[in-house]
């Protein structure tokens, strides 16, 4: 699914100058796909996790691996790792696909403390931020 599909005010359609690409409702993000740089789909995006005092996204958690919501595991992905493609209207993590695998991630019923300083230590640094 893309962010078009989701935009219940009409603000990315190209006819109109909305905020987009630049500025983009949350809520039209979840559910985004989100492939790799070798155009290998990776999953979707789930969640999108705000750091409220600082007023900026910390993180977007991920699916990856289910079939038909069975054995879907999530990832917080680092906000700065993802590069979103107007293009084809999805986001661009790269990563490859056998590296998400190993990535550290969690179950859907078990959420990890994302305020916990050295979850965030270890998880930002398995994903370097991508040059743009």
């Amino acid at each position: 699914m893309n962010y078009e599909m989701r935009d219940p005010f009409g603000m990315y359609n190209e006819v109109k100058a909305g905020p987009g690409p630049f500025l983009m409702g949350a809520n039209t993000l979840i559910g985004n796909d989100v492939y790799n740089h070798k155009d290998e789909n990776l999953g979707d995006i789930k969640e999108i996790m705000l750091e409220v005092s600082q007023g900026k996204i910390s993180y977007a958690v991920l699916s990856f691996g289910a079939f038909l919501g069975m054995g879907e595991k999530l990832f917080a992905v680092p906000w700065h790792a993802l590069t979103l493609d107007t293009e084809n209207k999805r986001f661009v993590l790269h990563v490859e696909k056998e590296r998400l695998k190993d990535a550290p991630g969690f179950d859907k019923a078990q959420w990890p403390n994302m305020a916990d300083k050295n979850w965030a230590k270890d998880v930002d640094a398995y994903y370097p931020p991508f040059s743009r």
